[in-house]
């Protein structure tokens, strides 16, 4: 009787991840603003000596921090994330690239190599691609999310709002 019950929670438990996993992917699916923008990805770091990019401070008022997950996107697609500008709410997105998902917090907007679309920050580049030696990464899909109440990190279970 007692291993009757241990199984009937387990299988309960089970049922319930996979609801809320299937849930999870519906929900971050049905909150993206946009059309996905494809592209290429690549990373700066302003404070890393050599690099050209961007300044200490970012589009959004907020001073560069490689330690979070956030992203610049082309200025000229500021407008499909619902402007990026100083002391505005912040904009997300969900990036995919090479097989794992990231939601990203869009603080910054540049003027990106031509056929790149999302500058990552260090920390957001390092998840995929740990090493740092690709330098760009292809075929990355970026798909605006609405609502400003995401929390930025990988994507491998229920969105975090």
């Amino acid at each position: 009787m007692m291993l009757f019950r241990s199984s009937a929670a387990m299988c309960g438990a089970v049922v319930a991840l996979a609801i809320s996993v299937t849930v999870a992917r519906s929900e971050i699916s049905a909150a993206a603003s946009g059309d996905a923008i494809v592209g290429a990805a690549s990373m700066y770091n302003p404070f890393r000596p050599g690099w050209r990019e961007g300044g200490p401070n970012t589009a959004s008022g907020e001073r560069y921090d490689p330690s979070v997950w956030a992203a610049a996107i082309k200025t000229s697609l500021r407008q499909k994330f619902g402007g990026v500008q100083y002391g505005a709410r912040p904009k997300y997105a969900l990036v995919e690239a090479v097989g794992k998902k990231v939601i990203v917090k869009i603080n910054d907007v540049g003027p990106l190599t031509p056929g790149r679309i999302i500058d990552l920050n260090e920390r957001t580049m390092r998840h995929f691609d740990p090493s740092l030696q690709l330098g760009v990464i292809d075929d990355v899909t970026v798909r605006p999310l609405s609502g400003d109440d995401w929390i930025p990190g990988p994507v491998d279970g229920p969105p975090r709002r």
